[in-house]
């Protein structure tokens, strides 16, 4: 397929808008070098190519759907008070996950001085949404995940219990002072919670506030499908965040730091945003074709794949992440040293302007290489030249292509494109003196 025909089918498939991203305009398209582009929540353009789904499988026997048991789904709702709330909050039980919170972006002081101001005018507020934590390890049994509510409770909690919000959650954005009210301006501008009169706090804590508990019988891939419809305000939740909010322990710290780690930032010219968990995501590809290898994929759901994969890296010891991580470290360096400025990026031949990074192109040649020794990584980017041109080559060839722009999660395109860039190394390494095992 050559790149005006590959242009011309992604452009075809535009209207088929996905949860989770938006496809660019056709003058975005022409900026990114023909091809779609993730959005950011600032509504600018990333450096990461979209990923579409396949409107053409190759066997309509692999596409299983079926519909949950009902009786499997158990959703909790209670009326809790604002003072118990925070009462939860400065005890631990809930998490308000702050690392994705800040990232999805804080509401303004003006925009949480008007909340504030609802639950003084006694205007009800949207429900909160939340899942039951059962890992005893993390946290007190009965804990709580907010999902979907984030904001709001950081808004309350800022200006009820900042000190807890500090101390516990780890948001630090000082006391919320009042300002920019809509009714209460004249007599509330400007105040904080100790400002109010004894039955002023006292209605704000008693205030209740509807919360759905999911809780933890229920099989995680609803709870993943109840959380992505979710949308009372703000961005749709990314399933990154999903995953993030519901799967707690060691996963999100090895995430973070590979994610704010100089071999990615370097790798991916710093080309992947960190404010929806793109980064995060890409990261756990990596991992979970690390400890599942290609071959051996079976998933249905590549969505709870990476979800299983979160909650193998918790059971993991200390030692056996940074293994990972050292690897993960390695092939960055090594694929930058390979490709430069179209590392992790389709290059066809003769092609000039540099294409958005492709998370397809990223886990399979970043695992491939993690797999290598440190002198068959060596020899490669000795023969730097030999594996572009044949990258290049791999480009031109339509099961290639195809197993990294449409449908990636299908498993036939994960052992293609994987089984093609390890030929491509094994090949190279073998006219160059390395192991080509």
């Amino acid at each position: 397929m050559s790149l005006e025909d590959s242009i011309g089918s992604r452009t075809a498939a535009k209207d088929q808008l996905s949860t989770y991203g938006r496809y660019q305009d056709d003058g975005s398209i022409e900026d990114s070098g023909g091809f779609l582009v993730e959005v950011g929540a600032d509504g600018r353009s990333t450096d990461v190519e979209l990923e579409q789904p396949d409107t053409n499988p190759a066997s309509e026997s692999d596409q299983i759907t079926a519909p949950y048991d009902p009786s499997k789904i158990e959703i909790q709702t209670s009326n809790p008070t604002i003072n118990l709330l925070i009462s939860r909050l400065s005890n631990g039980m809930i998490d308000l996950a702050p690392d994705f919170q800040r990232r999805a972006g804080i509401w303004s002081d003006e925009a949480q001085s008007r909340l504030i101001e609802s639950l003084l005018l006694r205007i009800p507020i949207p429900s909160f949404y939340a899942a039951e934590l059962d890992d005893s390890s993390w946290a007190q049994d009965s804990s709580w995940a907010i999902v979907d509510g984030i904001q709001r409770l950081t808004a309350i909690a800022r200006f009820i219990a900042p000190d807890a919000l500090a101390e516990v959650a780890g948001i630090d954005a000082g006391p919320l002072k009042l300002r920019g009210l809509e009714y209460l301006r004249e007599d509330f501008e400007g105040k904080g919670y100790e400002d109010l009169t004894g039955r002023l706090q006292i209605r704000l804590n008693e205030t209740q506030v509807v919360v759905h508990v999911i809780r933890p019988g229920t099989p995680e891939a609803v709870k993943f499908n109840i959380f992505a419809r979710i949308n009372t305000g703000g961005l749709p939740l990314t399933r990154q965040e999903i995953r993030h909010a519901l799967i707690p322990g060691p996963a999100r710290q090895l995430l973070s730091s590979l994610a704010e780690s100089a071999e990615f930032a370097s790798a991916t010219s710093n080309g992947v945003y960190s404010e929806r968990m793109a980064d995060r995501e890409m990261i756990l590809r990596f991992m979970a074709f690390r400890m599942t290898s290609p071959g051996s994929f079976r998933a249905q759901d590549f969505d709870q794949f990476l979800a299983l994969t979160m909650r193998q890296i918790n059971r993991l010891s200390d030692e056996e992440r940074e293994a990972h991580a050292q690897a993960f470290r390695h092939a960055m360096l090594t694929a930058w040293g390979i490709f430069g400025p179209h590392t992790f990026r389709k290059l066809y031949p003769e092609q000039v302007r540099r294409s958005p990074v492709n998370k397809a192109i990223f886990e399979s040649v970043a695992v491939n290489l993690a797999e290598l020794s440190d002198h068959d990584r060596s020899a490669l980017v000795a023969s730097r030249e030999a594996v572009v041109e044949g990258f290049q080559r791999l480009m031109t060839t339509r099961d290639f292509e195809r197993a990294v722009s449409v449908g990636t999660g299908d498993r036939a395109k994960v052992v293609t494109r994987f089984g093609a860039i390890r030929n491509l190394f094994q090949s190279v390494l073998g006219h160059s003196g390395g192991s080509a095992q």
